[in-house]
């Protein structure tokens, strides 16, 4: 099975680098952290975030964008992006996909985008909002990535207790 690759360009924040890594664990997907990182990989926030998922991560380390690309020639990109003119949902996410996403603050750069427009991709926002936190546009890309492909190798069942059963019309809602 070829697997989902999540990119992060020159991440800021230890803590959504560490709730992301969290996710990639979860789904079996690649992290790649591109230099330069806004805090070190030993940030006891970002161990924090990751819990204890760290030793299901498959976590790949590179320089800059140029290394990056020369050293995974990835074949199918999506870059999100603000800025992007179509929906994550508007394309499909082949088997090895590789969705990269900027810095918290300024997202990819610009040349980047233009020289892969038509591989940009962007989550619907109301007018004005101005972007959502990285972690959660990486937690819906994925599960979106995942979808498509029929959740590969993922649990997708699972059963309630009997305990926590609705016995005789009992409302157990929060």
């Amino acid at each position: 099975m070829q697997k989902l690759h999540i990119v992060l360009v020159e991440p800021q924040i230890p803590q959504n680098t560490g709730n992301i890594a969290r996710t990639c664990a979860a789904t079996g997907a690649v992290l790649h952290l591109v230099r330069p990182l806004g805090f070190s990989i030993d940030d006891k926030k970002l161990k924090r975030a990751g819990l204890d998922y760290w030793y299901l991560l498959d976590i790949r380390y590179h320089d800059n964008l140029d290394a990056f690309f020369r050293a995974e020639n990835p074949q199918s990109c999506f870059f999100f992006s603000t800025k992007a003119a179509k929906t994550y949902t508007e394309v499909s996410y082949p088997p090895g996909s590789y969705l990269v996403f900027g810095r918290e603050d300024a997202g990819l750069p610009e040349e980047l985008l233009r020289q892969h427009y038509s591989q940009c991709v962007r989550l619907p926002m109301l007018e004005g909002a101005r972007s959502l936190n990285l972690s959660n546009t990486v937690a819906v890309a994925v599960y979106e990535a995942l979808r498509q492909q029929g959740f590969p190798e993922l649990k997708t069942t699972s059963c309630i207790s009997a305990q926590s059963t609705p016995k005789n019309g009992e409302d157990l809602s929060f």
